[in-house]
């Protein structure tokens, strides 16, 4: 019987990301320099404290690279307002500082804002889990661009030699997802950059991904973006250039299509992130779902085979 993923369930298959990954153990915290003030509340249990903002060193396994800094200005001022509603997570350092793990914005706000101190809680971790308790934690963040979520990807697959069905379960996202965005790393430097600024959506690079072989991908892609293309009038673009000879063609009469038929192919094309063609004549047809590669062959039977299990 076919098992179906509720709301509910979603939701505990994220909660459980971080909360797996922080070991709860009854490990002191190293005693604080003598010009500290150290915060009446204790580091064991969860419990948070107050440590300095100057005794924090950045975490070195952060995976973000772009934060805006617009909207690090308003967390700043929301905690100037309010204080720091969040504790951030920080492991103890042999010298008697502390290293950021989890909560970089919340730190660099409360820096902004002109604070001293900030509330923290301590884990005793190793290097390992440091960072991936960082990656798993900004991969349930939903701001994350699609190139810092695949390389996110490939740290858990390099680093921990986990596999996508692993990673998946470990974030809380499709597999196949998973290895969609991993697949953004095989593209050009220059075109992940237009992904990361935001000048190509998810949905436009998956759209390029057809032209991965191909010597126009670069030009293809800086086009799309200097003519603000959506992704519907990419994939058109990239089938021109991949089947030129269907373009030169004198064109057909176009045939009247039903809306509920073309919403239900874009529906189809939106899930798979193939190109999918209903034909429909009163009620029997067909459906064509075009793929560029293997990759994009190997992506639709494991979408298809998921629904099944």
């Amino acid at each position: 019987m076919m098992s179906i993923a509720t709301p509910d369930n979603k939701r505990r298959a994220l909660g459980k990301g971080l909360d797996s990954l922080l070991p709860r153990v009854n490990t002191p915290a190293p005693a604080p320099a003598p010009s500290h003030t150290q915060s009446p509340m204790e580091a064991e249990g969860g419990k948070p404290r107050e440590i300095p903002i100057d005794d924090l060193d950045r975490n070195p396994f952060q995976t973000r690279t772009h934060v805006d800094e617009a909207e690090l200005a308003e967390l700043a001022a929301s905690i100037t307002a309010n204080g720091v509603v969040q504790p951030i997570l920080v492991r103890p350092l042999a010298s008697g500082r502390f290293q950021l793990i989890a909560g970089e914005r919340r730190w660099r706000a409360s820096q902004l804002a002109g604070k001293k101190t900030i509330p923290a809680i301590l884990r005793q971790v190793s290097d390992e889990q440091a960072l991936e308790i960082t990656i798993v934690e900004n991969l349930q963040r939903a701001d994350l661009n699609a190139m810092e979520q695949a390389r996110a990807f490939e740290r858990l697959s390099r680093e921990f030699h986990m596999t996508q069905e692993q990673i998946a379960t470990r974030t809380g996202k499709d597999r196949v997802s998973v290895s969609n965005y991993m697949r953004l790393l095989s593209m050009p430097d220059s075109v992940q950059k237009l992904v990361e600024t935001g000048s190509l959506s998810f949905g436009h690079a998956k759209a390029l991904m057809g032209l991965k072989s191909h010597p126009d991908f670069e030009k293809t892609a800086q086009r799309v973006s200097n003519l603000s293309l959506s992704v519907r009038q990419t994939e058109t673009l990239v089938q021109g250039i991949l089947f030129p000879e269907k373009s030169k063609k004198d064109p057909k009469p176009e045939i009247p299509v039903d809306p509920n038929v073309k919403e239900v192919e874009e529906q189809l094309q939106r899930a798979l992130g193939l190109k999918v063609h209903i034909e429909d004549k009163k009620g029997r047809g067909r459906v064509v779902i075009e793929y560029a590669d293997l990759a994009d062959f190997d992506g639709l039977l494991e979408q298809l085979s998921a629904t099944r299990s």
